[in-house]
């Protein structure tokens, strides 16, 4: 359960396999006291009282998360992988932006894909059809990965040491934010199809973020987007927030995107240099 939203957990999979986080979230804790529900029918506290109880859950989530997030940034660190999580709204192009990346850097490095969507495979097939291997992972009612899922995933990869593994998370700019999966940056992909204001109305994703991938750059002679402005209130929620601006369709730009991809894997140790 994700209680930024009240999505719920359950039925997700990993490449098909049901991944059962019952255990991971349980609610136990919730019904440990000695004394009856109705007891709190006259308790004028009792706002408060729940109020507590979900952060109380909150923090219980993200620790649980944490520790499998971990856990996967020192699976990465023994691999040197250099691991990124693509977050962005739906249609923002990021799965066509990450096939024009798979596609033009084939053979420049080993890499792998960590699809994430709420249901379908068709993302994960896209993937594939490029020749790197994918992983799909469906979230069932969930809105975002968890590391949790992520751990499982990578389970089905066998991932080349100094790799590039690209994480795409489900289309949201909410929930993502705050679950960390073991990742070296979240990448922002932000389409000048979207409202140039959105860093100001989701404010945590853009500062979570590392790197802000303007895509759909090709489309901007037919568009009123305001460039500039976005990329400055980009920078009020995070003044040092890197900006590439891309058209995964005419190829734009794509070489400071692959630039930059270049430089994070080298600046990765090798496995061998790697802490065991």
């Amino acid at each position: 359960m994700c209680t930024t939203c009240g999505c719920g957990g359950g039925g997700a999979t990993v490449a098909g396999q049901a991944l059962d986080h019952a255990r991971e979230h349980s609610h136990d804790h919730e019904h440990t006291h000695g004394h009856s529900h109705h007891d709190h029918d006259h308790h004028s506290h009792a706002p408060d009282t729940d109020s507590a109880r979900i952060v109380q859950i909150e923090q219980d989530i993200l620790s649980k998360n944490d520790h499998h997030a971990a856990h996967n940034r020192a699976l990465f660190a023994r691999r040197g992988v250099f691991a990124l999580n693509l977050v962005s709204s739906p249609g923002s192009g990021k799965t066509t932006l990450l096939t024009r990346t798979l596609t033009d850097l084939k053979g420049t490095a080993p890499m792998a894909v960590i699809e994430g969507d709420q249901q379908t495979d068709n993302d994960a097939d896209r993937i594939r059809a490029t020749g790197v291997p994918a992983v799909q992972v469906n979230t069932g009612k969930g809105c975002h990965l968890d590391a949790h899922m992520v751990g499982h995933a990578v389970e089905g990869l066998g991932l080349a040491h100094h790799s590039l593994l690209f994480i795409e998370n489900v289309g949201n700019l909410v929930c993502p934010a705050a679950f960390d999966l073991g990742e070296a940056h979240k990448v922002v992909v932000l389409s000048v199809t979207e409202g140039e204001d959105k860093p100001l109305k989701y404010p945590d994703m853009f500062h979570a973020a590392d790197l802000m991938l303007l895509n759909k750059a090709d489309l901007l002679p037919y568009l009123s987007f305001d460039v500039d402005r976005c990329i400055d209130y980009a920078r009020r929620i995070k003044p040092d927030l890197q900006v590439l601006q891309v058209s995964a369709t005419s190829g734009a730009g794509m070489a400071d995107w692959y630039a930059w991809l270049r430089a994070g894997l080298e600046a990765t140790p090798a496995a061998a240099d790697a802490a065991p």
